[in-house]
């Protein structure tokens, strides 16, 4: 695995920004041919993708220090790449700072340009862990034409409801709520809103595949049943996997593996086809 740390600069977000990069390389159990190590390990082609947000008080280093996704993503041939956004749940601020465009455009353009990964739809993914979740599902559904799934874990997936919960309890909050989202009162039906996000892609036909997870200890456990509710009622697309755990890394190491081999799935089928065909 190679792992790579660059700095780029962002016109969205007016600085510098540093982004992390794990790219899949042979190992010492790969019968390599270099004259066709292109092709025979998917560079020529163009990797997967996938792009991991990361949680409250997180940063573009939560990935790789407490879980073993490069080593995952390794054994899967798959390039992942995660960046920091502080916590303000992967929105347009209002002042100018532009994080949905810089995640759904600016990066993933960085991106292909520089390393050997795929910019097809089918091959671009996202997930990402609490407000990260929220992120993943909220910057797919913003440009669906991007990514062709996208993965929650434990994800605050209601902003309504937390917004609503934030206003009542007087613990201090790592949320700006008004610096996010200028008039918080109007986030239902709004573009931040994932649900009515969703309705507006169905209407479009062009709505990427949802994955969520969530422990059954976890403290947003019950979010996640309504959101899952809600969505199923929709008609949407979603898989949905539990089990026991919590808000904490030790759920989500163990779900990362599922994660990124529901991402592959169909690649996986495709390319069984071809084989046998």
């Amino acid at each position: 695995m190679a792992f790579l740390t660059c700095t780029m600069y962002s016109h969205a977000l007016y600085s510098n920004i540093t982004f992390n990069i794990c790219l899949p390389t042979p190992t010492s159990g790969d019968k390599v041919d270099y004259d066709t190590l292109k092709a025979d390990y998917g560079y020529e082609g163009g990797l997967p993708v996938a792009y991991l947000l990361h949680g409250m008080f997180g940063d573009a280093n939560s990935w790789t220090r407490f879980s073993n996704v490069d080593r995952y993503a390794q054994d899967r041939r798959i390039a992942v790449v995660t960046c920091s956004a502080g916590n303000n749940f992967y929105q347009e601020l209002p002042q100018g700072l532009a994080y949905e465009t810089f995640f759904t455009k600016e990066l993933p353009a960085y991106i292909c340009a520089l390393f050997p990964v795929s910019p097809r739809r089918e091959d671009t993914f996202i997930g990402g862990f609490s407000m990260g979740g929220y992120g993943a599902w909220h910057l797919a559904l913003t440009a669906p034409e991007k990514y062709s799934k996208a993965a929650s874990m434990s994800g605050a997936l209601d902003i309504v409801t937390l917004y609503k919960n934030a206003k009542t309890n007087l613990a201090p909050s790592p949320f700006h709520w008004h610096a996010m989202f200028a008039n918080p009162e109007a986030l239902e039906g709004s573009k931040s809103d994932l649900f009515a996000q969703y309705a507006r892609c169905l209407e479009k036909g062009c709505v990427p595949a949802l994955y969520q997870t969530c422990g059954t200890e976890d403290f947003l456990y019950q979010m996640n049943i309504a959101a899952r509710d809600r969505l199923r009622a929709m008609g949407c697309d979603l898989t949905y996997t539990e089990g026991a755990g919590g808000h904490d890394w030790n759920f989500w190491d163990r779900e990362i593996q599922k994660m990124l081999d529901w991402f592959l799935m169909d690649r996986k089928k495709a390319q069984s086809s071809v084989i046998m065909g």
